[in-house]
Formats: structure tokens, C-alpha cells, sequence
């Protein structure tokens, strides 16, 4: 495992343009998810980058446009998807069914990454080069992006991986919450973006409890083979940068931890989208790098 800090020199220019719209598209199993695909300009098959939000994300978040159209200026297709447990539909801005929120699971976060990784042949058939396939995945989506390159039937095939602010642990409350949480069968989070109050249901717990070594994050960073860059800021408010570091440690090779200075959970990212800074610009620059290193 290597590490650098994010003297990356200069930004390049043109990071983000306006993006053509991406297209739709809807998986009817497991469960029904939606998401969107954007695709770069000429006929022959493209790479492909899986792209993952973290908890409480969805494809129109923050960054995750002007990422995807960013990949597919440089010859990447992008492919982002909501999790069946998110919530919300392509459109909307908070969530819509909070019944879906209540029961959400990692297991069911990290099959739904499996259907669209298994659905990317029938995705845009012709426009897909299914031997070069990477994973994005930011927060709590780039733990579950771990999850399915560690994973028997992607280990080998996978040709890269990029976590932004990834968590190390999935279990992040305190025994007093647990209890609560055990107590009246709701952990109730609040959006800071939207104010409403989102509960999760017990499923989570129990999913947590019954497959602790099949979700450990730092065991699937040991066993993944992708080619890993980990980004993290070093004043990420969430997911501090000792996780980051934590991961780094536990992850074979190859593997590089880049640490931005100065850069939060979002690397100063919100919705709506306000356009790049130079914090999420160094991000991004070193994302690209690194996928099209292990891509082309």
C-alpha cells in the first residue's frame, strides 16, 4: 500500500461542462431500482464505472452528475443506480417512501450492486466493454463497492476501484443507541439537507448481526484484487480519515491512500450542485487518473 497527500499540482481545466442528459433506465429484480447511464461520444464498446452512493445519496446528488459526465468526456461509460431501500425515484429531491428507507439492509445494498453489475450486458447492448468494468463508490457506497470487488465472482474480473470517504465498519453507534434502537425497533436520522426525520427499521441491525464477516469491510479490503485508490479528507466530519487509513492497512496490494488536505466528507460538495472547487477537483483528477491507468 502507497499514500500521498493531494499535491496533485494544478487543476486541470474543463473538470466539468454541462452534461448531455444521461439515460434512465429501471431492473425489475431483486428488487426494482432505478438509475441513469451516461455514455461517451463514438459507437465502439466503452469502459464501464459502476457508481455508488453512500447512505442517504441518490444518482442527481452533489458530485455524482458532474462526475458521471466527466468519465464519459474521457471515453468512460458511467452507470449510477438508487438502492431498491433508498426511497426515492429518479427526480425526486427527499425521500418518498419511507417504508423503503425503514427496511433497508447492507445484504440488500450490496445485491442490488450485483444485479446491475450483472445487468450491464442488456444495458446499452454494443455501447459496453464488459471486460474493462470499474467501481466507484463514495461513504457508506464505497464500503459496499468493497464488498463486491471482494467478492468471488468479481475478484478477478474487476480492473479497478475508487472509494471516496469510504466508512471501515458499518456498525457506527454507540451502545446507548443500540439499545434505543432495540427498545422501540426505530433509529430515527435526521437530513441535515431536508430536515426530514428518516427511520430505519431493525433489518438493518439483524442483517448487520447475521453476516458481520460477509459485510467487514477491512476483511474484503484483503481480499479484493482490483487495483484500489482510497480517497479521503483529512477534515472529513463523518467518516474520519483514521477509517481511510484503517482500510489502507488491511487492503492487499495494489492499493494507494490519497489524503486531500483540507477536504470534508463531500470534499465540499452540496446539492444543488454549485459547480467544482479545488478540494473536489483534486479528487476528481485523481479518480480519472487512476480509472483510466487500470481501464485503457
Amino acid at each position: 500500500m502507497s499514500s500521498r497527500r493531494s499535491d496533485l499540482g494544478p487543476p486541470r481545466p474543463h473538470v466539468y461542462s454541462p452534461p448531455v442528459a444521461p439515460t434512465p433506465f429501471q431492473l425489475p429484480a431483486p428488487r426494482p431500482l432505478v438509475g441513469l447511464f451516461d455514455l461517451p461520444d463514438g459507437p465502439g464498446p466503452a469502459p464501464v464505472v459502476v457508481l455508488c452512493c453512500g447512505f442517504k445519496g441518490f444518482v442527481e446528488w452533489g458530485f455524482f452528475p458532474p462526475l458521471a459526465a466527466l468519465f464519459a468526456e474521457r471515453g468512460l461509460a458511467a452507470v449510477r443506480f438508487n438502492y431498491g431501500d433508498s426511497g426515492m425515484a429518479l427526480g425526486d429531491e427527499k425521500v418518498t417512501d419511507l417504508e423503503a428507507f425503514r427496511r433497508q439492509t447492507m445484504s440488500g445494498e450490496l445485491a442490488d450492486l450485483l444485479a446491475v453489475l450483472g445487468a450491464l450486458p442488456e444495458l446499452a447492448p454494443g455501447r459496453l466493454d464488459l471486460s474493462r468494468v470499474a467501481l466507484f463508490g463514495h461513504s457508506r457506497g464505497g464500503a459496499v463497492a468493497l464488498l463486491a470487488a471482494a467478492r468471488p465472482e468479481h475478484r478477478d474480473t474487476l480492473r479497478a476501484l475508487v472509494t471516496w470517504s469510504a466508512v471501515s465498519r458499518f456498525d457506527r453507534l454507540d451502545a446507548d443507541e443500540l439499545r434505543r434502537w432495540r427498545e422501540t425497533g426505530t433509529w430515527t436520522v435526521v437530513n441535515a439537507r431536508t430536515g426530514q426525520e428518516l427511520p430505519v427499521g431493525l433489518e438493518l441491525l439483524r442483517d448487520l448481526e447475521t453476516h458481520r464477516e460477509e459485510l467487514d469491510p477491512r476483511l474484503a479490503a484483503s481480499r479484493r484484487r482490483a487495483p484500489w485508490l482510497i480517497v479521503h479528507g483529512d477534515r472529513d466530519e463523518t467518516v474520519p480519515l483514521a477509517e481511510g487509513e484503517e482500510l489502507a492497512a488491511a487492503a492487499a496490494p495494489p492499493c494507494e491512500l490519497l489524503r486531500i488536505e483540507g477536504a470534508d466528507h463531500t470534499f465540499g460538495a452540496k446539492t444543488p450542485f454549485a459547480g467544482p472547487n479545488p478540494l473536489l477537483i483534486a479528487a476528481m483528477n485523481a479518480t480519472q487518473t487512476w480509472l483510466l491507468r487500470w481501464l485503457r
